[in-house]
């Protein structure tokens, strides 16, 4: 990007319209109810707190049965996930370049097969609560 420097701000002008001919946006997702086709009903009460979470996950691993109290959404990285509902035993894999919504107070777990899985989630919670419950 070239920069001039103008006393009426056309710096910043030129930069925006630099980046808006070069930006390109692709959805990811957009869901009003989770991969296990749950809807979200609500938000928890309290003040809003957003929380990004990297998880690597070696292969062969089977993370622990748990729910989510506040909706949240996740993209794949890399590698490759199946996410498992317990009383249903409903599953889905996910991989690479593809995002998924997670479930709200369902039992749930995810799990690995031959290859590690990379995975950013998003959690649209509030202070004070837990991202994650474990399963009794």
């Amino acid at each position: 990007m070239n920069w001039t420097d103008d006393s009426d701000g056309a710096a910043s002008m030129k930069l925006a319209a630099t980046a808006a001919n070069s930006c390109k946006s692709e959805e990811l997702l957009k869901s009003s109810t989770s991969w296990n086709g749950t809807p979200y009903d609500r938000y928890p009460p309290g003040r809003p707190q957003l929380s990004v979470i990297r998880f690597t996950i070696p292969p062969h691993t089977s993370l622990s049965w748990h729910t989510h109290p506040m909706p949240n959404a996740a993209f794949v990285i890399s590698g490759e996930f199946t996410l498992e509902e317990k009383g249903t035993g409903k599953s889905r894999l996910v991989k690479a370049g593809e995002a998924f919504a997670e479930s709200v107070d369902d039992i749930h777990r995810g799990y690995t097969g031959d290859t590690p899985a990379e995975i950013i989630c998003t959690y649209a919670g509030v202070e004070g609560l837990p991202l994650s419950i474990p399963a009794p």
